[in-house]
């Protein structure tokens, strides 16, 4: 084989393995004590991005959530919650994309059967 042929090789394989990697998933999070400051925010997005699976965290002081994606094959909302407490927050989950996706096809109505 030669050298151009391995690089392709390989590239593809890469490629097959981005496609098949599981595409983030969104929760929302409330917090006690409430965030009421900048440090409050630096110190959840700098603790929760080393979790196993986040792959990103915004925070909203006006709204007090706290926004997390991850990868659900990686993690999950138990274990988010448990990496909060870990920094001194009790976590409540307010909702994530994938039970309102769910909750979106229950609530289609559905066409009758002929």
């Amino acid at each position: 084989m030669t050298i151009r042929n391995i690089l392709t090789a390989v590239a593809l394989a890469a490629g097959s393995l981005c496609a098949s990697a599981a595409s983030p998933v969104e929760a929302v999070f409330t917090v006690l004590p409430k965030m009421h400051c900048e440090n409050c925010e630096n110190k959840i997005k700098s603790n929760l991005r080393f979790e196993k699976g986040v792959k990103g965290v915004e925070t909203s002081i006006a709204d007090q959530e706290v926004t997390v994606k991850y990868d659900p094959d990686k993690t999950t909302e138990e274990k988010l919650a448990e990496a909060f407490s870990k920094i001194g927050y009790k976590a409540t989950l307010c909702h994530n994309d994938a039970e309102e996706s769910d909750s979106e096809n229950e609530a289609a109505p559905q066409a009758p059967e002929e």
